[in-house]
């Protein structure tokens, strides 16, 4: 389980803005090829689109597993997001999706995803499906149900990943005394732009991006450095920040590679 507890440390398990299945692929895959490491110009979401075109990825009880296979090297990469009221994802037995888990697979990996996937369909299939989550509340009871469904998917419950798990159920608990505000009217991020966040102490945060207008916003959100620092994603006036990647450079500065995604107000347009 080692890929789904990387995503949940690196902060690739987001909230999905909208129900809509195309869209919430496009996301996801979008998480994906932000990840450093990760050759520039793959081709996530194409790839997990015209999958998802030619065989369904739902696989019942309240999940989803899309996924884009590579014949390029690399490490196998994940990124989860969640829907509160679910997605109409045409699944085999019509419940709506609240868990998509998206998988980039290398093919020197496929043995590693397949290991890993089967595990977790082992765990949701004996406890019939994943009720806890459906009845979380925000995202940070869903990571701590997800740490729960890895615990019980793990073969062999080594110190490794109990130490990472310990890790994140720490920075879990401090991320539940800062609740994330809702943005009003959220429907879908128009567009989702890379940029960079440079804390110095004592000092506003530096906002490196190409967009004007986002660079504005951010750099008049006075809390932007306590989210960052606590939840791993932050909300400013039309966007949400989520930080992929966090660098700590000397004496006491830090660099958050980050992703905006720009909201929209009201119902989003057909697919």
């Amino acid at each position: 389980m080692k890929t789904l507890l990387s995503a949940l440390e690196e902060g690739r398990l987001i909230e999905l803005p909208e129900n809509n299945k195309d869209k919430a692929l496009q996301i996801l895959g979008s998480l994906i090829e932000a990840i450093p490491g990760l050759k520039a110009g793959t081709q996530v979401v194409e790839s997990v689109l015209a999958r998802e075109r030619a065989a369904n990825t739902a696989l019942g009880m309240g999940w989803a597993c899309p996924h884009a296979r590579t014949a390029a090297e690399g490490e196998l990469l994940c990124a989860v997001g969640w829907s509160p009221t679910g997605i109409d994802y045409g699944a085999p037995d019509n419940l709506p999706v609240r868990l998509v888990v998206m998988y980039y697979i290398p093919d020197a990996q496929k043995n590693a995803y397949l290991k890993e996937i089967s595990a977790l369909a082992r765990v949701i299939g004996k406890a019939g499906g994943l009720p806890q989550i459906e009845q979380a509340k925000d995202l940070n009871e869903v990571r701590i149900r997800l740490l729960d469904v890895i615990s019980a998917a793990l073969e062999t419950d080594t110190p490794e990943a109990r130490a990472r798990m310990v890790r994140i159920e720490a920075k879990q608990a401090a991320v539940a005394a800062v609740p994330t505000a809702p943005i009003a009217g959220v429907a879908w991020p128009a567009q989702i732009m890379p940029l960079s966040v440079l804390m110095v102490p004592g000092k506003s945060p530096l906002i490196l991006a190409q967009d004007r207008e986002l660079v504005m916003a951010l750099e008049t959100a006075a809390d932007l450095p306590t989210q960052l620092a606590r939840q791993s994603q932050a909300d400013a006036v039309g966007y949400r920040v989520l930080t992929r990647h966090t660098i700590a450079y000397a004496p006491d500065r830090v660099l958050y590679e980050c992703l905006a995604l720009k909201l929209t107000n009201g119902a989003p347009k057909p697919a």
